[in-house]
């Protein structure tokens, strides 16, 4: 049912993208998982293969293609069992890369857009604070004017690529005195003076250099402002939709591996003269999870077309992210437990599995958060428009 909205070219796509993987970037994980450092060189390779490109213009040296090729894309990178590694890469791309693209003046789009394009420069977008969490509005980082420049002092915390990044999209409060209508963006480079990044030590995502950075009134021109000032709120907000579905989709595609995973042992383990997948207590289990997880695909891939048509589909997105990371936690706990014994041995891939999925509920908005989100919208009637 869900292949109706895929094409020859995406199942292609799909093929390539999967052999690329598995030659140019499995050898490595276990690697990046034990050292927490992705080596830059696969930057240069996803780059050489368009990968960084597929949904932004090609004026840019994008390929401009639609949304169904980044579902593959997502899809495809949670099938090789690093979540650390899959948000490096999606960070980069529909994070940072999406603001630069949406709300960058032509020259900023030169500069930083084009060189993430091609793997020149990795960016971090830096929102979540020590003290702020969900709340963004509560943010204290702020950026003060001094003459034709900026002086930035504060902090962001839980920030994917925040160490090892090229440049940073940063949320902080221009007019603290104006609530949410006070804040803007700003892009920093690494190299400006003043900016320090602590790594952190994380349960799961063990690949990826997630960090807390602080700002020591760190110097930043006008021309650094992203889109305009006051209207960073705004601007965050537009893009939580795509950012909700990116981890719906995140977490079906994880859930089908680790269920395709449970299988293949189970079919294989024996216990009293029979393979385990034979007993009706495991299989009435395994159904209901399959099931479950084809459920939240289906109506992802619905959102999916939505946002593939320009339709600003907040609720559903939240609803995506909410419902599909829930039964992606679910399957995680369910699928270590199949394997018993071996499923708690982290030689086997479903420990990993099982740890980096647990972030799902939490990063880009608690379930906690987005329950309140979407009660607003059904209950208090109140909706959210794309900036005009």
């Amino acid at each position: 049912m869900n292949q109706s909205y895929f094409t020859e070219e995406h199942h292609a796509f799909r093929d390539s993208f999967r052999a690329f993987l598995i030659k140019e970037v499995v050898p490595h994980i276990d690697k990046w998982e034990a050292s927490g450092t992705i080596e830059p060189f696969i930057w240069e390779k996803f780059a050489a293969m368009g990968y960084f490109g597929l949904s932004y213009p090609e004026k840019y040296g994008g390929l401009g293609l639609d949304f169904f090729y980044t579902v593959i894309f997502l899809e495809e990178l949670q099938r090789i069992n690093s979540g650390g590694f899959a948000a490096a890469v999606w960070a980069h791309v529909y994070l940072a890369m999406t603001h630069l693209n949406v709300e960058g003046t032509e020259e900023q789009k030169r500069i930083y857009l084009t060189p993430s394009i091609n793997g020149q420069k990795i960016g971090a977008l830096c929102i979540t604070e020590p003290f702020g969490g969900s709340d963004v509005g509560g943010m204290r980082t702020t950026a003060v004017l001094d003459g034709e420049d900026y002086l930035i002092s504060g902090s962001k915390t839980f920030i994917t690529n925040g160490v090892y990044s090229d440049y940073l999209i940063v949320a902080a409060k221009t007019s603290p005195e104006m609530g949410n209508k006070g804040i803007s963006l700003f892009i920093l480079d690494r190299s400006m003076p003043g900016i320090t990044a602590t790594k952190l030590d994380k349960l799961g995502w063990r690949a990826s250099d997630t960090a807390e950075l602080a700002f020591d009134q760190v110097r930043v021109s006008k021309n650094q402002l992203l889109g305009q000032e006051g209207k960073g709120f705004s601007y965050i907000m537009q893009h939580f939709a795509s950012e909700r579905l990116i981890m719906g989709i995140n977490a079906h595609a994880r859930s089908e591996w680790a269920l395709d995973y449970a299988l293949a042992y189970m079919k294989d383990r024996t216990a009293f003269g029979k393979s385990i997948a034979e007993f009706q207590a495991l299989r009435h289990r395994l159904a209901e999870l399959a099931t479950e997880v084809t459920v939240c695909k289906t109506f992802n891939y619905a959102v999916a077309q939505a946002l593939n048509k320009g339709e600003y589909a907040v609720k559903e997105a939240t609803m995506s992210k909410l419902m599909s990371t829930k039964i992606s936690d679910k399957v995680a706990y369910e699928c270590l437990q199949f394997l018993g014994g071996y499923g708690y041995m982290e030689e086997y891939p479903m420990a990993r599995h099982f740890r980096d999925s647990r972030l799902g509920p939490i990063g880009g908005g608690t379930s906690e958060i987005l329950k309140e989100i979407i009660a607003k919208m059904i209950i208090d009637g109140k909706s959210y428009k794309p900036v005009t």
